[in-house]
């Protein structure tokens, strides 16, 4: 899951001045669980995630979840839960029975709502295909398997551990399993890619016909091996190239983009994705995860656990590394920056619904931006224009004072 508690010190002009109102209801409820081991650690992965030992510590692990559950039961104010996401690390390392109890777990402590959206991550491997029956036994049902790409040299270099072949059974197997709605994972612009290349991938990932692509740029980020030891990515030429054709294609076949990485067939996009850019509320539970909790008297508090295994693990140690209260000048970046990476973006109420602050704080920013052609002028909405999606840093420091 995204973290964006690092832009917690923009500021906002003109909100610092604005009243927040207590919220008038409390936005939906999801949660996010964090696994977080892996086989062997990606050289482009920044994610909390660490290499297994032989023997994974689900009981304790588990059990841990559930009490640090416990401790944010205060914020959930009688809400049902709309979504889980199961992040990682490697969700699918853990077996149906870990799971299966910390789901029944869960659904004791928070009720699920009846449609609930249960997702987990997983990787092709045939190891993690196996257990596809069994999860969906316990009511996940949607998967988001991480591909990255079809092709053996592409799939060396990213150091992901299946091959092309383990890639295409997983959908199929996931579908056999009774999944009828799963995301693939795939990335572009990977070393020494063509547009021949990226588009093979992208076609070889419609023909599976998931229900959801998340198709995603690579980049070089800090703490990684390719952020010390780069690799050789595409001129920009080509990379733009590629996201051009990439999103020609993904609209041709039916994949409308919803977000700026993420591509759904009608009906199906993410809904814990959804509630997290429209500013809803989630709780994080598991080593590193994040949360975000409204209070009915206008509070909004974001909060961060314990991020490695073993301090996690420790009963000595608080699972609660910290927390933070967003101020009134922190409010409007954090929500928009969040809003605005929807296509469509979200309607205009939906700001001091879920902010406590009035829309006309941010007037005068609104209009220079949408004078700079950069977000859409429409009363009742706050989206991107195209130009705006491309150049999204641009269109959020028009509300920087």
């Amino acid at each position: 899951m995204t973290d964006s508690s690092s832009a917690s010190s923009l500021i906002i002009g003109g909100a610092a001045s604005s009243p927040r109102a207590p919220l008038p209801t409390l936005p939906p409820l999801a949660l996010y669980i964090h696994i977080p081991w892996c086989v062997r650690k990606c050289p482009y992965c920044d994610f909390n995630s660490h290499a297994a030992s032989p023997v994974l510590p689900e009981q304790e692990y588990v059990d841990a979840l559930l009490a640090d559950l416990d401790q944010d039961l205060h914020a959930v104010y009688g809400r049902e839960l709309s979504s889980i996401f199961f992040g990682g690390g490697t969700p699918s390392l853990f077996s149906a029975e870990a799971l299966g109890r910390l789901l029944e777990g869960v659904k004791q402590r928070i009720p699920f709502a009846e449609d609930i959206e249960i997702t987990l991550e997983a990787n092709p491997g045939t190891f993690e295909q196996e257990k596809f029956v069994a999860y969906r036994k316990l009511g996940i049902n949607r998967l988001s398997i991480g591909i990255q790409s079809f092709q053996q040299e592409k799939l060396k270099a990213l150091g992901r551990i299946h091959n092309g072949d383990e890639a295409i059974r997983a959908a199929g197997m996931a579908r056999q399993a009774g999944f009828d709605n799963f995301n693939l994972d795939l990335m572009h612009g990977l070393p020494d890619q063509s547009l021949d290349d990226a588009l093979s991938d992208l076609r070889q990932a419609i023909d599976l016909k998931p229900t959801h692509i998340s198709w995603y740029q690579l980049t070089l980020e800090p703490n990684t091996v390719f952020w010390n030891q780069p690799p050789v990515l595409p001129e920009d030429d080509t990379l733009w190239d590629i996201q051009e054709a990439g999103q020609a294609l993904l609209a041709e076949n039916g994949y409308a983009q919803y977000e700026v990485s993420a591509y759904a067939q009608p009906g199906r996009p993410a809904r814990h994705n959804l509630n997290y850019w429209s500013f809803g509320d989630f709780i994080g539970i598991g080593a590193g995860a994040h949360g975000k909790l409204s209070h009915p008297d206008g509070r909004i508090v974001r909060t961060w656990k314990t991020r490695l295994p073993k301090d996690y693990l420790n009963p000595a140690k608080s699972f609660q590394a910290g927390e933070k209260a967003l101020t009134n000048d922190e409010m409007p970046f954090e929500f928009l920056m969040n809003a605005l990476r929807l296509t469509a973006g979200v309607e205009s109420r939906l700001y001091p619904e879920r902010t406590g602050l009035p829309l006309e704080s941010l007037d005068e920013h609104r209009r220079e931006a949408e004078q700079s052609g950069l977000l859409q002028v429409e009363p009742s909405r706050l989206a991107a224009t195209e130009r705006g999606q491309l150049f999204l840093n641009d269109l959020l420091q028009k509300f920087l004072s």
